[in-house]
């Protein structure tokens, strides 16, 4: 079945670089989107990953949110015909303060898809504050609703079917309990990566402090290994055409390489081209 992915703009965040690319301009402040995404031509709307709650709640972790009129789901929302009523499901790649702020604001008939180990993991205290009390606790409200919480177990099941055409498979990377969104499209296989991939230029295409070839940096997040969160990019640059990370424009992929960019649509024609570096040093 051939979907069509949308890009859902919540609005931006200043943050230091360091907190994307481990240990690159230490102290530089940096201004960089916040995603989400909207999936269409399937039984269903389906909406990955929500934004911030405001702009005060991204001050808790030190962080600026630039937030405006335009950034508000319902008015992403609207610009391709949908109503808040209209969203079958929301999934969500994990369940940070930048991706799950506006879940309080669909219908408890919308179902909310999570990983069950991200929803524990989200209560375990780990990554306090990035986990913000109102974000979780209308989650644990939506538990006792019918139909509102839909928990995958894809440590167990390896991936698990959202609608004909979107499932979800864990990252394994970012969070214990991150999940992938993966979408069949007319140009082959899109990946809605969440925070696998912060920044495809300073980790991938450039990938500073890195020696090794083909070698990707990781990001200033420590939940996970190193060794696991450079696989778990490395198995995206190996499976899928298209990348959706939420804080940077979408990438087309060729042979694990990042070959060009896009812009608010994918598949859609891409807005630059990146070129290839050369398999050995000139």
């Amino acid at each position: 079945m051939a979907l069509t992915i949308h890009v859902l703009d919540f609005g931006d965040i200043e943050l230091e670089t360091s907190f994307l690319v481990l240990g690159h301009e230490c102290g530089r402040v940096r201004r960089v989107p916040v995603y989400g995404f909207l999936i269409l031509g399937g039984t269903y709307p389906v909406v990955v990953d929500t934004g911030y709650r405001d702009n005060a709640i991204m001050e808790s972790l030190g962080m600026r949110g630039l937030q405006f009129h335009d950034n508000m789901i319902e008015n992403q929302l609207a610009k391709h015909g949908v109503k808040m009523g209209d969203v079958r499901y929301v999934c969500h790649t994990h369940l940070h303060i930048d991706h799950a702020g506006k879940d309080d604001l669909f219908p408890m008939n919308t179902t909310v898809v999570v990983n069950r180990r991200e929803l524990e993991f989200s209560v375990s205290g780990i990554m306090f504050p990035q986990y913000p009390k109102p974000d979780i606790k209308h989650l644990i409200d939506r538990l006792y609703e019918p139909e509102a919480l839909r928990f995958l177990d894809l440590d167990i099941t390896g991936a698990e079917e959202i609608i004909p055409g979107v499932w979800c498979e864990r990252a394994g990377a970012h969070t214990e309990g991150s999940m992938n969104v993966i979408v069949e499209t007319a140009d082959g296989l899109a990946c809605l990566c969440g925070d696998v991939i912060y920044d495809f230029n300073d980790q991938i295409v450039n990938h500073v402090y890195t020696n090794n070839h083909m070698e990707p940096r990781t990001t200033g997040n420590h939940s996970n290994t190193k060794r696991e969160e450079k696989g778990a990019i490395k198995k995206l640059l190996n499976n899928y055409r298209y990348l959706l990370p939420v804080h940077d424009r979408p990438a087309k992929i060729e042979h694990q390489r990042v070959v060009g960019r896009l812009g608010m649509t994918v598949p859609g024609p891409l807005t630059e081209t990146v070129p290839n570096r050369p398999w050995f040093p000139a």
